[in-house]
């Protein structure tokens, strides 16, 4: 039954006619299926029922509406009524513009330790100290649930006061001890005799059964260094190493390992010319080869001697490494830290104070990210007199440091509002704003002093020097920070470190695959933000990057050893990131493949139209069919869509995670499933049909490439704006999409726009 509507204007009639053919028969006043009705809303002004009507565009652009088994427009007629209601929404828009306005927002555990890091060359990972945070639409920096609590206070207050004496360096430091041990694959496994078992660049490349770590020693002084060898095969208790050495204050990469060509040349001279010896009191073990054990602090060698080799084993294996100290320090040392902070030294008591003065100024700038006033200043002269009054100089401003990291202009990005503003104002944020929200975008750190330069002068603003900062600052080794923490998250590779497949089922898995898994795509989606690549290859390159324990999985041949490489491929199926191992085992089962995951997961963070969330009670697949064979996991599929309840969702994610069953839960190729043949075609509600990875990742490049580069621009523009989208949003998004394709989608013409955009130049004052 088609409802009348009043008459409209000749240019939006035909679009009203197709409404009361193919929608208003459900979304009326009577019915409001979904709680919507299109009923009585006027099409001539869509301004003030924006956030209903882009609800619509994206169901008519993704073909989600009518939904299955009711008659859809013409393609033509509905393309013409969505590119129609677009541009009306892009004109309401602009000339009601609405940029939102993030809450306050926390530093995350992240943007914590960057901030400690860029403010006090200090790069000991404090956010590691804080509780985990929590997540919204899909990321950790989001203002609305990074919330403060009074626990999380005690963890700022218990960071400040370890992070202050480590950058200034207190000789009053009582010494400690740390223990670090080696990531290990499992015990017994052949394959470690066959390649390099190094676990670090930082160690020699023929090397194994060693560990590699930052160390920050906080003075000069005496450190000691424990090292403990692993049980032997045969059960005798190894011999233990010990040195007390004396180091320079600073961060220093301390290594220890085992050399096997040493091993090898050492097992091949006489036996008279075996040279070195065990511990003190250990005597060596002659009827076996020993390995030699050398063990670097900075790359410098320090010691290399042998250790017996007892049994038959792999050979000998660094159980843990501990170290301890500072003892008896003789100074404070010349670290970077100290260079950073002490801009001045007082040549006499009557400086003391105007030196501590510019001391304080320095850094508070910095750490506010903002021009200081004497009334920022003046509480840390206070701390500053008050440590100062405990001890010397140097004391003073540990403690004015200490209260400094407290400050919530240190804790929070704080962006007021303009006095006096009327709610509703729509504003440009200020150059120090602008600064700030563009360093935690592309570092997830504070400004450096070139952006901070830039806003003093108020050029920030201007366009051409915008972008030209967001080019430098992606050129930056900083903007690791935007694969690590975007891509960690959009692409779940966080997800990594806490799956664990079934060991009986996937026996080849293991802690060298899984940092290879997540290493591969790190460096993949840093490619393509280094070398300025389309996002659309994100889908469809034609390289990776392997080491040998990741070729092996893939059947990659002739990579050899433990460095990663850039690696043409040949494979299609292996292009891209529905190729890779990590994508495809955190969208898995422990023991099995998850078709239903893989398919949401696409259709979530690749095509922004995530399916609802299922039922309460959703019935168990069924692995075996009545007469006890094994089935099929499209056949359990099968059975599962019988259900009504279930098809209606399923239609959509199933075919796509179809598309990738040759894959198996770890990633790896494979042509059966349940003794069968693996069919991998897949048909979509609208009839589209496609086969296998290669068909998949073709459909989501032709008919869907507007929609993954949408999505794409979203999830990027809600990790720069640090909170969710909205409705008033969404022209903003298209706005940035279509300024992108006019340079194929380049990552730097992306993130040129986000930054250029309304929303991320702009706030809102809130509504009463």
């Amino acid at each position: 039954m088609v409802l009348a509507s009043s008459p409209l204007p000749s240019a939006v009639s035909p679009h009203r006619a197709l409404l009361d053919q193919y929608c208003v028969t459900c979304h009326n006043q009577k019915l409001k299926t979904a709680g919507v009705s299109l009923e009585t809303l006027d099409l001539a002004s869509v301004g003030p029922a924006a956030a209903t009507w882009e609800k619509v565009l994206r169901k008519v652009r993704t073909g989600e509406m009518p939904p299955p088994g009711l008659p859809p427009p013409p393609p033509a007629a509905a393309a013409a009524f969505a590119t129609w209601l677009e541009t009306s929404l892009d004109a309401a828009a602009a000339s009601n513009p609405n940029p939102g306005g993030p809450a306050v927002h926390r530093l995350n555990r992240a943007e914590y330790s960057n901030a400690i890091r860029d403010l006090l060359a200090l790069d000991v990972k404090p956010g590691s100290w804080l509780p985990v945070d929590d997540s919204g639409y899909g990321f950790d920096n989001i203002a609305d649930v990074l919330s403060m609590s009074p626990a999380l206070l005690e963890r700022y207050m218990y960071a400040a006061r370890l992070i202050s004496p480590l950058a200034v360096g207190d000789p009053k430091m009582k010494p400690v001890e740390e223990q670090f041990l080696p990531l290990r694959d499992p015990p017994s496994d052949f394959r470690r005799s066959l390649r390099n078992d190094r676990v670090s660049y930082d160690l020699p490349f023929d090397s194994r059964g060693g560990l590699s770590f930052p160390y920050y020693f906080p003075l000069d002084a005496e450190y000691v260094i424990r090292i403990k060898v692993a049980r032997s095969a045969d059960g005798e208790s190894p011999p233990n190493y010990e040195w007390r050495l004396p180091v320079k204050a600073g961060l220093r990469t301390v290594g220890v390992t085992f050399l096997r060509e040493s091993a090898k040349a050492e097992a091949e001279a006489p036996a008279g010319r075996r040279g070195g010896a065990a511990a003190p009191g250990v005597p060596m073990a002659r009827d076996v080869p020993p390995a030699e054990m050398d063990l670097r602090l900075d790359g410098a060698r320090l010691q290399r001697f042998q250790v017996p080799q007892r049994g038959a084993g792999a050979g000998p294996d660094v159980s843990t490494v501990t170290v301890g100290g500072p003892y008896n320090a003789t100074g404070r040392g010349d670290t970077p830290s100290r260079a950073r902070i002490f801009v001045c030294r007082p040549a006499t008591a009557e400086d003391e104070e105007p030196c501590a003065r510019t001391i304080l100024s320095t850094l508070a700038r910095r750490a506010f990210r903002r021009p200081v006033s004497d009334t920022d200043v003046k509480p840390l002269l206070a701390f500053y007199q008050s440590g100062r009054g405990e001890g010397d100089f140097d004391h003073g401003i540990e403690k004015a440091l200490r209260a400094m990291l407290m400050s919530p202009d240190f804790l929070f990005r704080l962006e007021p509002d303009p006095r006096r503003a009327a709610p509703g104002t729509v504003y440009r944020i200020s150059d120090y704003e602008l600064a700030s929200r563009l360093s935690f975008f592309l570092w997830s750190s504070i400004p450096d002093d070139e952006l901070l330069r830039l806003a003093d002068q108020g050029k920030l603003k201007d366009p051409a020097v915008l972008e030209q900062q967001a080019r430098r600052m992606l050129d930056d080794p900083r903007s690791r920070a935007l694969v690590s923490n975007f891509s960690g998250q959009w692409l779940y590779l966080r997800n990594l470190a806490t799956v664990n497949p079934d060991p009986e089922a996937f026996a080849e898995f293991d802690e060298s695959l899984r940092r290879a898994f997540q290493q591969e795509t790190e460096m993949f989606f840093e490619s393509i933000l280094r070398e300025d690549r389309s996002v659309l290859d994100l889908l469809d390159a034609n390289y990776t990057f392997l080491n040998q324990r990741l070729a092996e999985h893939y059947g990659v041949p002739k990579i050899y050893g433990s460095q990663f490489r850039k690696v043409s491929l040949t494979d299609p199926n292996r292009g891209g990131l529905l190729g890779q191992g990590s994508i495809l085992t955190v969208t898995s089962y422990p023991n099995r493949t998850s078709v239903v995951q893989r398919g949401r997961w696409i259709l979530e963070n690749l095509l922004g139209t995530p399916p609802p969330p299922p039922p309460a009670t959703v019935p168990e697949l069924k692995p075996h069919a009545q007469d006890g064979r094994l089935l099929t996991m499209r056949e359990q599929m099968e059975q599962h869509r019988s259900n009504p309840t279930c098809a209606a969702c399923h239609s959509k994610m199933d075919p796509i995670g179809f598309a990738l069953e040759n894959y198996d839960a770890v990633g790896k190729w494979r042509t059966k499933d349940a003794g069968s043949a693996i069919d991998a075609t897949g048909k979509l509600p609208d009839g589209t049909q496609f086969e296998g990875p290669v068909g998949l990742k073709k459909l989501l490049l032709t008919k869907y490439r507007d929609a993954f580069a949408a999505t794409v621009t979203e999830k990027l523009l809600t990790y720069a704006l640090g909170r969710g989208l909205e409705y008033y949003d969404e022209p903003a998004v298209r706005s940035v999409t279509r300024q992108a394709a006019q340079d194929n989608y380049r990552m730097t013409a992306l993130i040129t726009a986000i930054v250029e955009s309304r929303p991320f130049q702009m706030r809102r004052t809130p509504e009463p």
